[in-house]
Formats: structure tokens, sequence, C-alpha cells
């Protein structure tokens, strides 16, 4: 692993370096940038794709598009917040800072909710991907489902360099992948190849229903599934507090990701319709296997679902690393309990992220009772989670810039462009999403549905964290750590500094 030499000639990680919070600045350029295009590739593209073409059929390219740009416009208005102030925290640290206590409780509680449902789908997905294979079709899912779970929860424990390290390779393999796809795919078209015993072109959208085969109104409906598609991209914010030197690498890994929507969504999916007629793709299997298991090519679909295999770990991985930030920041906060905030000898937040890991474990339990109905129920509860983190960013960011217009905070130097107008309309976009998840029945419905319950157990938490006397006594700045021995805690006086 390649690490920054300091001005002494040690490397950052050589010396311990650590932000104010208590982490190691362990994540270096290249992993940073890494960690920037894998999360914009993840398990809602190798594998919810193919529900989605089959529900949708060519339409869902322009489905990807239209969500892709709100969530660049989600990601630009992070990138303002992170350059004011660059945090592990993340958007909880925003949103305490911008918007209050409760609505940081409420922010990281959703996070929380975001990566422990993504999560189940990420083990349920690596279950399935290994079920592709005929010499483990005995092999019961939630057994898989548990291995992939202990894998990425001691990587992740090891310490951030082992997570960047990690997360680089995984990310690099679905990168590569894609990028091989694109060729192989442009080669055929232009060469007139037959795929499975059709020609290839856009005679496969026109002859089979056109753009939007079941009409308008599902592709709109899709919206909110589609969404899921994206829940790792807001990860670079909270990798950004543990990076080396984030106000030169940040801007450039946020820009690169919209190209990286047009080429990797919009185009992988266009591409797909254009090789085999939309039908073809299934939900449970991902497209690129079923694309590539009809070329003929002996062990070719065996590679690619090796590569769809790594995708589900890699969104594993980024997601437990998220979720022990967000659970350590609300418990430096006050807004979750003590103990959450307890970090192992390696600057790892142990005990969040452990905790994490149990909730995993009733992922893996559904597993053994619902394995064929579990991935696209958890899909829908996670999109719900993941909009929620993403209207709390834009809110922030909203009244960063309105603070920056008082002249109360210095202007960035990477401002969102068009705020506020893009960042109103972006918090808009993502509220109808809601919205639209009651007409997709039954997931979507059930969803909605699962609403007044989740703002009981969030009204019952935040009543029972303002009774401790941690609540009270946390201060209203952003914390800071005091090392000891075995693991960090906040100290009590701390500044912003």
């Amino acid at each position: 692993m390649t690490t920054t030499p300091t001005t002494n000639g040690h490397t950052s990680a050589e010396t311990g370096a650590r932000t104010a919070d208590g982490y190691h600045r362990g994540l270096g350029k290249r992993q940073i940038q890494m960690i920037s295009l894998g999360g914009a590739i993840g398990t809602g593209l190798f594998l919810g794709a193919g529900s989605r073409l089959q529900a949708v059929g060519p339409s869902l390219a322009l489905v990807y598009l239209v969500c892709g740009v709100f969530a660049f416009l989600m990601l630009r208005a992070l990138g303002e917040l992170v350059m004011y102030r660059p945090t592990s925290g993340s958007f909880v640290s925003y949103t305490r800072e911008f918007l209050g206590p409760k609505a940081s409780y409420i922010a990281g509680s959703m996070a929380f909710f975001n990566w422990a449902v993504t999560g189940i789908v990420d083990i349920t997905a690596v279950a399935l991907y290994m079920r592709f294979w005929p010499v483990f079709s005995n092999v019961p899912q939630w057994l898989f489902a548990l291995l992939a779970l202990v894998l990425i929860t001691a990587m992740n424990l090891t310490g951030v360099k082992w997570f960047g390290e990690l997360e680089f390779w995984l990310s690099l393999v679905k990168v590569l992948a894609l990028g091989a796809f694109l060729v192989v795919a442009l080669i055929i078209l232009a060469l007139r190849f037959p795929v499975d015993g059709h020609a290839t072109g856009l005679h496969l959208i026109t002859q089979n229903g056109g753009l939007f085969p079941h009409g308008f109104l599902p592709a709109l409906v899709l919206v909110q599934g589609v969404v899921f598609a994206y829940a790792s991209i807001e990860l670079i914010g909270t990798a950004a507090g543990e990076c080396e030197d984030v106000k030169s690498v940040l801007p450039k890994a946020i820009n690169n990701v919209i190209w990286r929507i047009a080429i990797f969504y919009v185009g992988t999916i266009t591409l797909l319709v254009l090789l085999l007629p939309w039908n073809t793709y299934q939900a449970g299997t991902s497209p690129f296997v079923t694309f590539l298991s009809k070329l003929g090519v002996p062990g070719i679909d065996s590679v690619m679902n090796i590569v769809v295999l790594t995708a589900a770990l890699s969104s594993l991985n980024s997601g437990l690393y998220s979720t022990g930030r967000v659970l350590r920041a609300m418990a430096l906060d006050g807004a979750a309990p003590r103990y959450l905030a307890r970090m192992n000898k390696q600057a790892v937040p142990s005990a969040a992220i452990l905790s994490t890991v149990a909730i995993y474990l009733v992922g893996v339990v559904l597993n053994y009772f619902l394995p064929s109905q579990i991935f696209e129920i958890m899909l829908s509860l996670a999109s719900l989670g993941i909009l929620s983190t993403w209207c709390f960013i834009v809110l922030c960011q909203i009244q960063l810039r309105k603070k920056i217009r008082l002249g109360e905070i210095a202007p960035t130097s990477f401002p969102m462009p068009g705020a506020p107008f893009t960042a109103w309309m972006a918090l808009a976009f993502f509220i109808g999403v809601v919205g639209l998840m009651a007409f997709d029945y039954p997931t979507g419905t059930a969803t909605i549905c699962a609403i007044p319950l989740l703002v009981l157990l969030l009204s019952w938490g935040w009543s029972r964290m303002r009774k401790t006397p941690e609540h009270n006594a946390v201060p209203q700045t952003v914390p800071s750590v005091v090392l000891t021995e075995d693991f960090l805690v906040p100290h009590e006086g701390a500044d912003k500094s």
C-alpha cells in the first residue's frame, strides 16, 4: 500500500496522524478516487438492473439518467459541506451544526437504518451470486451470507488502511469489468454479430414495445427503486474525513462522478437492450451474466459472476465503514448510546461496527426464512433511508449557503453550482420520489406503510436519549476526542478546532 510522506520523512500511516475526532488519516489519493468511482457502481446496477429491465424495459436508461443527475447535485452539496469542514461524522455532524440536535438524531438514525438494510441486501446478493454455480446449489443461502459478513467485518476492524486497500481492489475489479463489457458490447454492435440468434441493434427496442413497453407510469414509479443504485455515492464525504489531502483530492473526485454515471449506468443499460431483447433479462440474475452466457463462450458467465460478487462485497464493505462512522458521530453528539463512541487501538469505531454487524445477522436469519423475497423487500426499505440521508445533506448545504450570504461563514472553494435553486430542486425531487413509493405495489406500498412505525421508533429513541445524563452533558460544538489506551471518548470541553 502506498502512503504519503510527511516533512520528517515518515509516512502519515507510520506517524499515526489523526483527525480532530480521533481517526487515522489513512486514505490516500489513489484510494479516495477509487472509492468515489466504485461507490457509483453497486449492487443496484449489477443485480437490481435485471428486475428493473423486466419491469420497464429500455426506459430504464432514462430513469438512471434522471436519478443520476439529482444524485450528482446532492454530491455537489455534500462536497461544499466537506470543503467547509472535513469530518468522518459527515452529514450527521453537519446536521447538528446547521439544523440542530434533533435533526442530527433523525439524520443519523435514518442513515443507520439505510445502511443496516442495505447490508442485508448486499449479503443476500453475495449468497445469490454464489448459488449461480451448480456446485454450490445445495449449500444453504444463509451460510454464504454469514461467511461474507465475517470476512467484511474482519477487514473493517483491522484499520482504515485495510478497509481502503480492500475497497480499492474491489472497486478496481468492478471498474475494469464494466470497462471490458463496454468494449465487447461496442465491438459486437459495430460488427453486427448476432447474440443468441438475434441480430443486434435498435430494432430490439422498436420491435419489442419501444422505449416504454409498459407505458410511462411504471417507469415513473420505478424512480424510487433506481435510487438504490446510487446508494454508496455519498460515501466519499465520509471517507474525506480520513483523507490525507482532502482539499485537492475531493473536488476532482466528485466532479468525475457525473460522467461515470453517464457511462456506467446510462451507457451500460442502453447497450444491454441493444444486444438482447429487454425481456430476456430476469430478476435475481445479473443482466451482465445473462448477456455473457448468451455469447456461448465457455466460462465467461462465471467470470462475470465473480465480478458482480466483488461488487456486492464492495458495497457491504463500504456500508459497514460508513455506518460505523455515522453511529460514532451520533454517540459523540449524545444522540446514541455512549458506548458507540468507543474505538479500538487501530482508531476504528469498533463498538459501532459490531453493533451494525448484529443487525446484519438479522439478514442472515431472513436469508434462511425468506430466501426468495428478501432482496426486493430490503431494496425498497433501503431507498427510504437513502432519500432521507440525501435530503438532510441538501438541507445542510442550504443552511451553509445562507450563513455564507450573511457573512457568518467564509465562502468555500467548491460551491454547489446553481445554488440555492438546484438545492431546492433536488430536495423537491427526493421528496417526490418518496411519494412515488406508494404506487409500487407491494414492496413500495409496504415501505410507505412502515413510515409511521419509523416515526414512532424515532420518537421513542429521542425521548430515551433526552433522559440520559450523557445527552445533556454533550456540548453544542463539534466534538474532538481524548485518546485512552483502549478506546477514544469525547472530550467534554472540545471546540471545533
